[in-house]
């Protein structure tokens, strides 16, 4: 288990899935600007959120809070060996968002790329609307590397994502 300031990263459990499928998959105000894929309808057993084997590219946690109880899930995902490059993907559960856990998760993760796999470069992209995510991308000192205009059809309109990137030597500088 990984461990933050208020927070742990744990495996993720069939109980998990269930609960993330309900409250985020089945969201759909939030998760159509969270995915650039088409929502579809989906069990729980088909979840995004359910655990792939054999992936070497993907890494997936439950995100617990101080208490012990499920607050969300993360992943460090396209995770390239040979480029020592990924990406970071951070999902809370409505009952968790605004609690500043998004820039705690941004910092384990980042510690378990970095400093456990050894990782150069770590990537996060994000919708332009989405301030929590872009303050704990900025806490955690990620450095705007670009915005794609009009690249994520939600809602009956069009949406820019902002894209973002820390590498190891600047995450040491932060230090977390």
């Amino acid at each position: 288990m990984l461990h933050g300031e208020n927070l742990t990263l744990r495996p993720r459990t069939e109980a998990d899935v269930a609960v993330l499928h309900a409250e985020i998959y089945e969201d759909l105000t939030v998760r159509p600007l969270a995915d650039t894929r088409p929502w579809t309808p989906r069990l729980p057993g088909d979840s995004p959120f359910a655990v792939p084997t054999g992936i070497d590219d993907a890494v997936f946690f439950s995100i617990a809070d101080d208490t012990g109880e499920l607050a969300g899930a993360c992943e460090l995902w396209g995770i390239d060996a040979h480029q020592r490059s990924a990406h970071i993907g951070i999902a809370l559960r409505p009952a968790w968002r605004g609690r500043g856990l998004a820039s705690d998760t941004v910092a384990v993760l980042c510690h378990y790329a970095f400093d456990t796999r050894g990782l150069h470069r770590v990537g996060l992209e994000t919708l332009t609307s989405n301030t929590p995510m872009i303050a704990a991308a900025t806490r955690n000192g990620f450095t705007e590397e670009g915005r794609l205009r009009q690249a994520q059809w939600a809602h009956g309109t069009w949406h820019d994502r902002v894209l973002f990137g820390l590498l190891r030597g600047e995450w040491g500088a932060v230090g977390a």
